[in-house]
C-alpha cells in the first residue's frame, strides 16, 4: 500500500492548507470530509502562518542583500588599518620615525608586520588602537602619519562600525523572524494531520483506489514505495495492452 506524505517545507505545508481551505469554502459542510471546526482552524491559522513565511523570507533577503556592503566596509577599514600599519613601519625602516613609535600602537609584538585583520573583531580592536595611538603622538607634538592619515582611517573605520552595528540589527530580526515561523510549523503539522486524518476517515469505507483519488481532491499526498511502484508500472501496462 502506498504511505501517506506529509509536507516538509513551508511552502509545501501552506499548499496543503490552502487546498483543504479551498475545499472548505467550496463545499457544503454536510459534503465536507473534515469537520467545521477544522476549517475554522484552517482559516485563523493560515493568514498567521502566511505572514510569518513572508517576514522571515524579507528579514533574510535584507540581511543577505545588506551584507554586501557590509563586505565592502569591512575591506576598506581592513585596507586603510593595513595601509596606516605599513606606512608607519616604512617610515621606522627608513629612520624618519623612531622605533618606539611602535609603542604608542602596541604593535612592538609584531615584527613591522601587519596585525591580523581576518576578522570583525580584530578590525575593529586594531582601529581603535591606532586611532587612539596616533592621537597621542600628535598631543605630544610629533607630526600626523600621512598617506593615509589618521583621519581619513577614522572615516573609514566608524563607516564599518556603523554597518556592524546594522548587520547585528538586522541578523538579530531575521533571528527573530526565524524563531517565530519555526514555533509555527509544528502547528501547521498538527493541523494538517488532524486534516488529513478526518479526510482518510471520512472515505474510509470506500475501495483504496477511490479512497486515495478522494483524499488527494483534498490535497493529500500518496508515495508508492518502489516495489509497488513497479507494480504499479506492470498492472498499468498490461492493463493498457488489454485496452
Amino acid at each position: 500500500m502506498p504511505y501517506r506524505r506529509l509536507p516538509n517545507t513551508d511552502s509545501a505545508r501552506c499548499k496543503a492548507l490552502w487546498k483543504a481551505c479551498e475545499k472548505g469554502k467550496e463545499t457544503p459542510p454536510f459534503k465536507l470530509a473534515f469537520t467545521q471546526g477544522t476549517y475554522q482552524k484552517i482559516v485563523s491559522f493560515l493568514p498567521l502562518y502566511e505572514k510569518a513565511i513572508r517576514k522571515q523570507r524579507e528579514t533574510f533577503s535584507v540581511q543577505t542583500d545588506y551584507n554586501k556592503e557590509y563586505r565592502r566596509l569591512m575591506r576598506k577599514a581592513r585596507m586603510y588599518i593595513s595601509h596606516f600599519v605599513q606606512v608607519v613601519n616604512m617610515a621606522i625602516q627608513r629612520g624618519e620615525l623612531p622605533a618606539g613609535t611602535m609603542d604608542h600602537y602596541s604593535l612592538n609584538g609584531h615584527k613591522s608586520k601587519v596585525p591580523p585583520l581576518n576578522t570583525e573583531e580584530d578590525i575593529i580592536k586594531w582601529g581603535k588602537v591606532l586611532i587612539d595611538g596616533e592621537a597621542s603622538r600628535i598631543k605630544k607634538g610629533q607630526h600626523p602619519i600621512t598617506n593615509p592619515t589618521i583621519a581619513v582611517v577614522k572615516v573609514r573605520y566608524e563607516q564599518f562600525l556603523e554597518a556592524c552595528m546594522n548587520q547585528e540589527s538586522l541578523q538579530q530580526s531575521n533571528n527573530r523572524a526565524h524563531k517565530e515561523l519555526s514555533e509555527l510549523r509544528p502547528q501547521a503539522d498538527e493541523l494538517i494531520t488532524a486534516i488529513w486524518n478526518e479526510v482518510e476517515n471520512s472515505f474510509k469505507d470506500l475501495p483504496d483506489q477511490l479512497k486515495r483519488e478522494k483524499a488527494e481532491d483534498y490535497g493529500l499526498v500518496y508515495v508508492f514505495r518502489k516495489n509497488e511502484l513497479q507494480g504499479q508500472n506492470l498492472f498499468l501496462s498490461a492493463h493498457a495492452e488489454i485496452i
